[in-house]
Formats: structure tokens, sequence, C-alpha cells
């Protein structure tokens, strides 16, 4: 069997991860993602099943790896940059790992919104570099936090929000109300009220569609010019430029991401020479611990399904 890894995270922590696959035999091919679909299908040719990041596999990746193909194993949760649709029609098994990264993301989401409350990056090159100039922050306690998504990870930050002492908002087209009433969150009932409402905004939707861009001139105008965003999801969930603007001019007061439109950005990107926007090269979930519970699910699923069992977890119906 041979078999195509092109997530650096899974290849570069050590782990029972790299044991399971060498207990199987499989022929490895590497690359170092996230890859185009140029230099995925360079890759795929007579591959056997791969255990991908974020790299774009397109129906024309698929069908190039097709027929030796049998599973495409994803590390991680997010599915946008794979075409199920056509990996449905041509029978291909999508596996992904849900449940691994939750607490990891919700803890970054947290160290994010205190360094912005609290200017922790401002301050600290103000110190190295021989300033010793003190700016004032906000408390956290008794702010009002909107949560856009309250699947996993979403709960999870509800849940440390509210030990902070703040008000949580959430919308989310499919509510737990169980979850919702145990932790007394309030429901929104569109996002418009929720933008409008919250003095922290956090993101945790998948990215479709229909709300690429949902942080836009017009949405953005919604908000109070002393809110805070923090977007752990996806960049392309944000207009950077819209964003940009209302930063710059102060409609915004800051925001924090673990992800970009582009990765790596472009230099040119203008979100990146602004005092209040602070940034994290998408390692919200490179932990330690997350990683090996990430890349052993991910080994697990491919190792499964080439053995011709069901996997732990599968995106698509066959």
């Amino acid at each position: 069997m041979k078999v195509l890894i092109t997530t650096t995270s899974f290849q570069d922590n050590p782990g029972r991860h790299h044991e399971m696959l060498a207990a199987q035999g499989y022929e490895i091919v590497r690359g170092r993602g996230p890859l185009d679909e140029s230099r995925m299908l360079e890759l795929v040719e007579g591959i056997n099943g791969m255990i991908c990041g974020d790299d774009e596999i397109t129906r024309a990746v698929i069908l190039k790896a097709l027929p030796s193909m049998k599973v495409i194993s994803k590390y991680g949760i997010g599915l946008d940059r794979i075409d199920l649709d056509a990996a449905t029609e041509l029978k291909v098994p999508v596996c992904f790992t849900p449940g691994v990264n939750d607490v990891t993301v919700a803890e970054h989401v947290f160290g994010l919104m205190i360094c912005l409350a609290r200017n922790i990056t401002q301050e600290n090159e103000l110190v190295k570099s021989g300033r010793w100039k003190r700016l004032a922050g906000r408390e956290l306690h008794g702010k009002t936090l909107g949560i856009m998504g309250l699947g996993r990870i979403g709960r999870q930050v509800a849940m440390r929000a509210k030990a902070f002492g703040m008000r949580v908002l959430a919308y989310d087209i499919h509510w737990d109300e169980r979850f919702a009433s145990e932790w007394k969150i309030e429901k929104c009932p569109a996002p418009h009220e929720l933008l409008n409402r919250c003095d922290v905004l956090t993101l945790h939707m998948n990215l479709t569609p229909e709300n690429r861009n949902f942080l836009n001139r017009e949405t953005l105008a919604l908000m109070k010019p002393s809110a805070f965003i923090i977007n752990c999801a996806r960049g392309q969930l944000v207009s950077s430029a819209d964003l940009a603007e209302a930063l710059r001019n102060k409609k915004i007061a800051g925001y924090a991401a673990d992800v970009l439109e582009k990765e790596p950005p472009d230099p040119d990107d203008p979100l990146l020479r602004l005092d209040n926007a602070i940034f994290t090269p998408h390692i919200g979930s490179r932990t330690f611990e997350s990683v090996e519970r990430q890349a052993a699910m991910a080994a697990e699923n491919l190792i499964r399904v080439l053995s011709g069992a069901e996997p732990l977890a599968q995106a698509n119906r066959l």
C-alpha cells in the first residue's frame, strides 16, 4: 500500500501515529502542505490513501488518484478544501477527526482574547525595546461574548467564558437547548442581533459558500466600536479589506486570528500592518496533546478503511 502524507504537524511531531503506520508496512510518500491543486496532482498518482491537512483536494485530484485511492483521511475537522461532492460521487470515503482538538482551540481563543484585552503583545514589544510604557487594558469579567457557531469548540469556549464571569450569547442553526440551558447561554435569533450586542465576537463556523465574507463592511458596521473579534475558524469568513478599514478607522477595537484568507499571507495583506490586529500561524490545534490525539485518529481512520473496516468518523455517506 502506498500512502501520501501532506500535513506537517502529523509528520513533524512524535507519537504513536508513526508506529501505527510503520506496523502496516505502507510505502510513505511525503509532501509539505498545505498544497495547491497542481502540487497534489503531481503526488497522488498510484496512492492507495492519503492523510491530508488543508490541501486543495479537487475533483481533478481525486480522479488522478483513482482507481487505486481508497480513502482520504483528513487530519482535522475543516473539510472546505476537499470536494466532498466529487468524493461521494466517485465512492471515495472522506474521514476526519472530530472531537480531538476542541479544548486546544478553545484555550487558544482565550489566549488571543486576553492578549487583545490586556495589550500583551504590544507591552512585550515595548519592554523588550527598553520602553517602560504601561497601557490600560480591559477586563473580560462582565463583558458579553458572542459565539457564532455553538458546536464542539464553541461550547468549550462558552464554558470557559462563564468561568471568566462573561455573559454569553450564541447563534447556531443547530441549537443545543440542553447545553444552552445548563450553561445559561442566551440564544440569539439572528446573527445581526448577536453582532450588535457583543463586546467580544468569536467565530466558530464551518466555511460555506453562504458565509464566505460573513464579516464585511455591512456586518462590521453593526458592531460596537469597542468590540474585539477572535477568529480561529477560517480566514475566508472575513473580508480582509473591509476588516482592515474598520480597524484602521477604529470602528472595531481589535482583531486576533489564528487563520488568514491566504496562508502564509502575502506581505502586503492590509491586516498585517495594523497595530490593533494580532496573528498566530494556524496553531490553534497544535499542542503535543492535541497532535497526538488527532494524528492517531487520522492514522486509524486510514488503516481501518484500507483494511476493509469502518472508520471512526466519516464525513460523507457512500
